[in-house]
Protein backbone atom coordinates (compact mmCIF):
# COMPACT_ATOMS: atom_id res chain seq x y z
CA UNK A 1 0.00 0.00 0.00
CA UNK A 2 1.49 3.32 -1.08
CA UNK A 3 0.44 6.85 -0.12
CA UNK A 4 1.68 9.93 -1.97
CA UNK A 5 1.01 13.29 -0.36
CA UNK A 6 0.35 15.93 -3.02
CA UNK A 7 -0.67 18.61 -0.52
CA UNK A 8 -1.17 18.61 3.25
CA UNK A 9 -1.66 22.19 4.38
CA UNK A 10 -4.81 24.04 5.45
CA UNK A 11 -6.56 27.01 3.83
CA UNK A 12 -4.65 28.62 0.95
CA UNK A 13 -1.88 27.45 -1.38
CA UNK A 14 1.50 29.14 -0.98
CA UNK A 15 4.77 29.09 -2.88
CA UNK A 16 6.04 25.97 -1.13
CA UNK A 17 2.89 24.46 0.36
CA UNK A 18 -0.21 22.96 -1.21
CA UNK A 19 -3.75 22.32 0.06
CA UNK A 20 -5.08 18.84 0.66
CA UNK A 21 -4.74 16.12 -1.95
CA UNK A 22 -3.24 12.66 -1.91
CA UNK A 23 -3.06 9.48 -3.95
CA UNK A 24 -3.55 6.07 -2.40
CA UNK A 25 -2.39 2.98 -4.30
CA UNK A 26 -3.84 -0.24 -2.92
CA UNK A 27 -4.07 -3.59 -4.76
CA UNK A 28 -3.08 -1.88 -8.02
CA UNK A 29 -5.96 0.59 -7.65
CA UNK A 30 -5.16 4.31 -7.69
CA UNK A 31 -7.51 6.58 -5.71
CA UNK A 32 -7.29 10.38 -5.61
CA UNK A 33 -8.42 11.71 -2.24
CA UNK A 34 -9.41 15.38 -2.20
CA UNK A 35 -8.31 17.73 -4.94
CA UNK A 36 -7.15 21.09 -3.65
CA UNK A 37 -5.91 23.84 -5.93
CA UNK A 38 -2.78 22.79 -7.81
CA UNK A 39 -3.41 19.05 -7.61
CA UNK A 40 -2.75 18.39 -11.28
CA UNK A 41 0.60 20.20 -11.07
CA UNK A 42 1.52 18.05 -8.08
CA UNK A 43 0.48 14.91 -9.95
CA UNK A 44 2.93 15.82 -12.71
CA UNK A 45 5.71 16.64 -10.26
CA UNK A 46 5.26 13.25 -8.61
CA UNK A 47 5.07 11.45 -11.97
CA UNK A 48 1.63 9.96 -11.34
CA UNK A 49 -0.11 9.04 -14.56
CA UNK A 50 -3.41 10.85 -15.06
CA UNK A 51 -4.82 7.86 -16.94
CA UNK A 52 -4.62 5.68 -13.83
CA UNK A 53 -6.99 7.90 -11.86
CA UNK A 54 -10.57 6.69 -12.32
CA UNK A 55 -12.00 7.44 -8.86
CA UNK A 56 -11.85 10.74 -6.97
CA UNK A 57 -13.07 11.08 -3.38
CA UNK A 58 -13.93 14.57 -2.09
CA UNK A 59 -14.35 14.96 1.66
CA UNK A 60 -16.23 18.26 1.72
CA UNK A 61 -16.95 21.42 -0.23
CA UNK A 62 -14.41 23.78 1.26
CA UNK A 63 -12.16 25.16 -1.44
CA UNK A 64 -8.88 23.83 -0.12
CA UNK A 65 -10.25 20.33 -0.70
CA UNK A 66 -11.83 20.57 -4.16
CA UNK A 67 -10.89 23.77 -6.05
CA UNK A 68 -8.48 21.74 -8.18
CA UNK A 69 -11.17 19.38 -9.42
CA UNK A 70 -12.56 21.41 -12.33
CA UNK A 71 -9.02 21.97 -13.62
CA UNK A 72 -8.22 18.28 -13.45
CA UNK A 73 -11.48 17.35 -15.20
CA UNK A 74 -10.76 19.88 -17.96
CA UNK A 75 -7.19 18.67 -18.41
CA UNK A 76 -8.44 15.10 -18.74
CA UNK A 77 -10.66 16.32 -21.57
CA UNK A 78 -7.80 18.14 -23.31
CA UNK A 79 -5.77 14.93 -23.12
CA UNK A 80 -8.57 13.13 -25.01
CA UNK A 81 -9.44 10.90 -22.11
CA UNK A 82 -11.98 8.19 -22.95
CA UNK A 83 -12.15 6.27 -19.65
CA UNK A 84 -15.00 7.01 -17.27
CA UNK A 85 -14.24 9.17 -14.21
CA UNK A 86 -16.19 8.64 -10.98
CA UNK A 87 -16.41 11.38 -8.37
CA UNK A 88 -17.64 10.72 -4.83
CA UNK A 89 -18.51 13.74 -2.73
CA UNK A 90 -21.15 15.73 -0.88
CA UNK A 91 -24.46 16.61 -2.50
CA UNK A 92 -23.90 19.77 -4.52
CA UNK A 93 -20.61 18.79 -6.12
CA UNK A 94 -22.35 17.79 -9.36
CA UNK A 95 -24.08 21.16 -9.57
CA UNK A 96 -20.83 23.06 -8.96
CA UNK A 97 -18.82 21.17 -11.58
CA UNK A 98 -21.59 21.04 -14.20
CA UNK A 99 -22.16 24.81 -13.86
CA UNK A 100 -18.50 25.46 -14.68
CA UNK A 101 -18.56 23.02 -17.59
CA UNK A 102 -21.81 24.46 -18.95
CA UNK A 103 -20.85 28.14 -18.76
CA UNK A 104 -17.48 27.45 -20.35
CA UNK A 105 -19.00 25.08 -22.93
CA UNK A 106 -16.39 22.53 -21.95
CA UNK A 107 -18.32 19.28 -21.69
CA UNK A 108 -16.21 16.16 -21.42
CA UNK A 109 -16.25 13.45 -24.08
CA UNK A 110 -15.54 10.83 -21.44
CA UNK A 111 -18.13 9.62 -18.96
CA UNK A 112 -18.27 11.81 -15.85
CA UNK A 113 -20.25 10.17 -13.04
CA UNK A 114 -21.09 11.82 -9.73
CA UNK A 115 -21.91 9.79 -6.63
CA UNK A 116 -23.35 12.37 -4.26
CA UNK A 117 -23.32 11.64 -0.54
CA UNK A 118 -25.83 12.75 2.08
CA UNK A 119 -25.90 10.04 4.73
CA UNK A 120 -24.64 10.83 8.22
CA UNK A 121 -24.00 7.13 8.77
CA UNK A 122 -21.05 5.17 7.40
CA UNK A 123 -21.89 3.59 4.04
CA UNK A 124 -20.14 1.69 1.27
CA UNK A 125 -19.51 3.99 -1.71
CA UNK A 126 -17.21 1.82 -3.83
CA UNK A 127 -16.55 -1.90 -4.07
CA UNK A 128 -14.91 -4.25 -6.52
CA UNK A 129 -13.28 -7.67 -6.20
CA UNK A 130 -10.20 -6.30 -4.38
CA UNK A 131 -11.10 -3.13 -2.49
CA UNK A 132 -14.02 -1.69 -0.54
CA UNK A 133 -14.42 2.00 0.38
CA UNK A 134 -16.67 3.29 3.16
CA UNK A 135 -17.42 6.78 4.39
CA UNK A 136 -16.34 8.01 7.81
CA UNK A 137 -18.84 10.68 8.93
CA UNK A 138 -16.91 13.62 10.36
CA UNK A 139 -17.93 16.70 12.34
CA UNK A 140 -16.97 19.93 10.60
CA UNK A 141 -18.60 23.25 9.68
CA UNK A 142 -20.13 21.70 6.56
CA UNK A 143 -21.16 18.14 5.69
CA UNK A 144 -17.91 16.15 5.63
CA UNK A 145 -16.81 12.55 5.20
CA UNK A 146 -13.55 10.79 5.63
CA UNK A 147 -12.96 7.58 3.71
CA UNK A 148 -11.92 4.09 4.81
CA UNK A 149 -10.13 1.98 2.19
CA UNK A 150 -9.93 -1.74 2.92
CA UNK A 151 -8.36 -4.59 1.00
CA UNK A 152 -10.52 -7.65 0.63
CA UNK A 153 -9.01 -10.90 1.87
CA UNK A 154 -6.78 -12.39 -0.77
CA UNK A 155 -7.03 -16.00 -1.91
CA UNK A 156 -4.94 -18.54 -0.03
CA UNK A 157 -1.45 -19.50 -1.23
CA UNK A 158 -0.78 -23.00 -2.53
CA UNK A 159 1.61 -25.18 -0.61
CA UNK A 160 3.00 -26.80 -3.75
CA UNK A 161 4.95 -29.47 -1.90
CA UNK A 162 1.81 -30.61 -0.10
CA UNK A 163 -0.37 -30.45 -3.21
CA UNK A 164 2.12 -32.51 -5.21
CA UNK A 165 2.54 -35.05 -2.43
CA UNK A 166 -1.18 -35.81 -2.67
CA UNK A 167 -0.86 -35.92 -6.50
CA UNK A 168 -3.70 -33.40 -6.90
CA UNK A 169 -4.32 -32.34 -10.51
CA UNK A 170 -3.82 -28.71 -11.51
CA UNK A 171 -7.48 -28.28 -12.44
CA UNK A 172 -8.28 -28.24 -8.69
CA UNK A 173 -5.71 -25.58 -7.77
CA UNK A 174 -8.09 -22.62 -8.00
CA UNK A 175 -10.65 -24.33 -5.77
CA UNK A 176 -7.91 -24.97 -3.25
CA UNK A 177 -6.81 -21.31 -3.33
CA UNK A 178 -10.44 -20.36 -2.81
CA UNK A 179 -10.35 -22.27 0.48
CA UNK A 180 -12.07 -25.52 -0.46
CA UNK A 181 -11.16 -28.97 0.89
CA UNK A 182 -10.30 -31.69 -1.63
CA UNK A 183 -11.57 -35.28 -1.84
CA UNK A 184 -8.97 -37.62 -3.33
CA UNK A 185 -9.73 -40.46 -5.74
CA UNK A 186 -9.50 -42.98 -2.88
CA UNK A 187 -12.15 -41.05 -0.93
CA UNK A 188 -9.86 -39.39 1.59
CA UNK A 189 -10.72 -35.78 2.50
CA UNK A 190 -7.76 -33.38 2.65
CA UNK A 191 -8.53 -30.25 4.62
CA UNK A 192 -7.60 -26.97 2.99
CA UNK A 193 -5.19 -25.82 5.70
CA UNK A 194 -2.96 -28.81 4.85
CA UNK A 195 -2.68 -27.63 1.24
CA UNK A 196 -2.34 -23.88 1.60
CA UNK A 197 -0.69 -21.04 3.47
CA UNK A 198 -2.58 -18.10 4.95
CA UNK A 199 -2.81 -15.13 2.59
CA UNK A 200 -1.07 -11.82 3.26
CA UNK A 201 -3.21 -9.95 5.82
CA UNK A 202 -5.43 -7.31 4.16
CA UNK A 203 -4.40 -3.69 4.71
CA UNK A 204 -6.54 -0.68 5.50
CA UNK A 205 -6.22 3.11 5.31
CA UNK A 206 -8.44 5.74 6.91
CA UNK A 207 -8.47 9.36 5.74
CA UNK A 208 -9.96 11.86 8.21
CA UNK A 209 -9.86 15.51 7.27
CA UNK A 210 -11.41 17.96 8.37
CA UNK A 211 -13.03 17.36 11.75
CA UNK A 212 -13.28 18.51 15.32
CA UNK A 213 -12.21 15.90 17.88
CA UNK A 214 -14.81 13.18 17.38
CA UNK A 215 -14.73 9.83 19.17
CA UNK A 216 -17.74 8.64 17.16
CA UNK A 217 -15.37 7.63 14.36
CA UNK A 218 -13.41 5.21 16.55
CA UNK A 219 -15.57 2.10 15.88
CA UNK A 220 -15.25 2.69 12.12
CA UNK A 221 -11.47 3.08 12.06
CA UNK A 222 -10.70 0.56 14.81
CA UNK A 223 -7.32 -1.15 14.27
CA UNK A 224 -6.67 0.20 10.77
CA UNK A 225 -3.11 -0.09 9.54
CA UNK A 226 -2.74 3.60 8.75
CA UNK A 227 -4.78 6.60 9.89
CA UNK A 228 -4.36 10.02 8.30
CA UNK A 229 -5.93 12.52 10.68
CA UNK A 230 -5.98 16.26 10.37
CA UNK A 231 -3.91 18.20 12.90
CA UNK A 232 -4.50 21.80 11.93
CA UNK A 233 -3.36 23.31 15.23
CA UNK A 234 -0.99 22.80 18.13
CA UNK A 235 -2.15 22.60 21.73
CA UNK A 236 -1.72 26.36 22.25
CA UNK A 237 -4.55 26.95 19.75
CA UNK A 238 -6.92 24.31 21.15
CA UNK A 239 -9.68 26.89 21.63
CA UNK A 240 -9.32 28.00 18.01
CA UNK A 241 -9.44 24.37 16.86
CA UNK A 242 -12.74 23.90 18.67
CA UNK A 243 -14.14 27.18 17.30
CA UNK A 244 -13.23 26.35 13.67
CA UNK A 245 -14.10 22.66 14.14
CA UNK A 246 -10.62 21.36 13.51
CA UNK A 247 -8.29 19.13 15.56
CA UNK A 248 -4.96 19.57 17.29
CA UNK A 249 -2.03 17.18 16.92
CA UNK A 250 -2.66 15.80 20.40
CA UNK A 251 -6.34 15.24 19.65
CA UNK A 252 -5.42 13.30 16.49
CA UNK A 253 -3.07 11.19 18.61
CA UNK A 254 -5.83 10.48 21.14
CA UNK A 255 -8.07 9.20 18.36
CA UNK A 256 -5.24 6.98 17.08
CA UNK A 257 -4.61 5.62 20.58
CA UNK A 258 -8.25 4.88 21.32
CA UNK A 259 -8.78 3.29 17.91
CA UNK A 260 -5.63 1.15 18.35
CA UNK A 261 -4.34 1.98 14.89
CA UNK A 262 -0.89 0.87 13.77
CA UNK A 263 0.37 4.14 12.33
CA UNK A 264 -0.77 7.78 12.46
CA UNK A 265 0.00 10.27 9.69
CA UNK A 266 -0.51 13.91 10.64
CA UNK A 267 -1.44 16.60 8.11
CA UNK A 268 -3.62 19.61 7.22
CA UNK A 269 -1.26 21.93 9.08
CA UNK A 270 -2.00 25.59 9.67
CA UNK A 271 0.73 27.66 8.03
CA UNK A 272 1.08 29.85 11.14
CA UNK A 273 3.78 27.55 12.54
CA UNK A 274 7.47 27.67 11.68
CA UNK A 275 8.05 23.91 11.85
CA UNK A 276 5.80 20.89 11.39
CA UNK A 277 8.13 18.93 13.70
CA UNK A 278 6.22 20.54 16.56
CA UNK A 279 3.14 18.56 15.55
CA UNK A 280 5.05 15.30 15.86
CA UNK A 281 6.59 16.28 19.19
CA UNK A 282 3.20 17.00 20.73
CA UNK A 283 1.45 13.96 19.25
CA UNK A 284 4.21 11.58 20.39
CA UNK A 285 3.45 12.37 24.02
CA UNK A 286 0.22 10.38 23.50
CA UNK A 287 0.79 7.98 20.59
CA UNK A 288 4.22 6.63 19.54
CA UNK A 289 3.94 5.76 15.85
CA UNK A 290 3.77 9.17 14.17
CA UNK A 291 4.58 10.13 10.59
CA UNK A 292 4.42 13.67 9.23
CA UNK A 293 2.80 14.28 5.88
CA UNK A 294 4.82 16.55 3.62
CA UNK A 295 4.06 17.76 0.11
CA UNK A 296 5.62 15.34 -2.37
CA UNK A 297 6.40 12.68 0.22
CA UNK A 298 5.52 9.03 -0.41
CA UNK A 299 5.00 6.31 2.18
CA UNK A 300 5.08 2.58 1.57
CA UNK A 301 3.24 0.43 4.08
Amino acid sequence: MNLTILGCYAATPRTFTNPTSQVLEIRNRLFLIDCGEGTQVQLRKNKIKFSKINHVFISHLHGDHFFGLIGLISTFALLNRTTDLHIYGPKGIKEIINLQLRLSNSWTKYGLFFHELESKESEVVFEDDKVIVKTIPLNHRVYTNGFLFQEKIRERKLNLDAVQSYEIEKCYYQNIKNGKDITLDDGRLVENHKLTFDPVPPMSYAFCSDTVYNENIIPIIKEVDVLYHESTFLESEEALAEKTMHSTAKEAARIALKANVQQLVLGHYSTRYDSIELFKEQAETIFPNILLAEDGKSFEF
